[in-house]
């Protein structure tokens, strides 16, 4: 048994320590936004906040976030997020929308380390999110309205 905080609630998951956090999340708990991509924290589908930093769910073990805030996309909150997913709307940047949840959480955690990211600080914090409908342009458009 593994205590730990997701979305600001005690959890204590029943999983072995060795069992990667996604399979916690959407396995034991049932919060499906986190997307399982490539099982190998290369696509950022799966991408969650430990601490309030993006980790890759899919390659964390459990027993990494015992005592942790673990947040999802189904918990995030914040003016960050909430200018995100206004521009995300406004801009149509979903097309197939698999890789949306950690897309947004990566941005979000870009914009609440540094509120006005430059191009290049963009192409850094979202490098690790894949999107294979190759919507890039608009995700960093959507993270620049936002960010203003």
């Amino acid at each position: 048994m593994t205590s730990l905080t997701i979305n600001g609630q005690p959890v204590t998951a029943k999983a072995e320590g060795d069992t990667p956090l996604l399979w916690v999340l959407r396995g034991e708990l049932q919060l499906t936004g986190t997307k399982f991509g490539c099982g190998m924290a290369l696509c950022g589908a799966c991408t969650v906040h430990l601490d309030g930093v993006p980790i890759r769910s899919c390659s964390t073990p459990l027993a990494a976030c015992a005592g942790k805030a673990v947040t999802t996309i189904e918990g995030v909150q914040g003016p960050e997020i909430a200018a995100l997913r206004r521009a995300w709307t406004e801009l149509d940047v979903v097309q197939c929308g698999y890789c949306q949840s950690g897309q947004l959480m990566s941005a979000c955690a870009l914009l609440k380390s540094t509120p006005k990211p430059d191009d290049a600080q963009i192409a850094q914090a979202m490098s690790g999110n894949l999107c294979r409908c190759g919507t890039y342009p608009r995700i960093r458009a959507a993270i620049k309205q936002a960010a203003g």
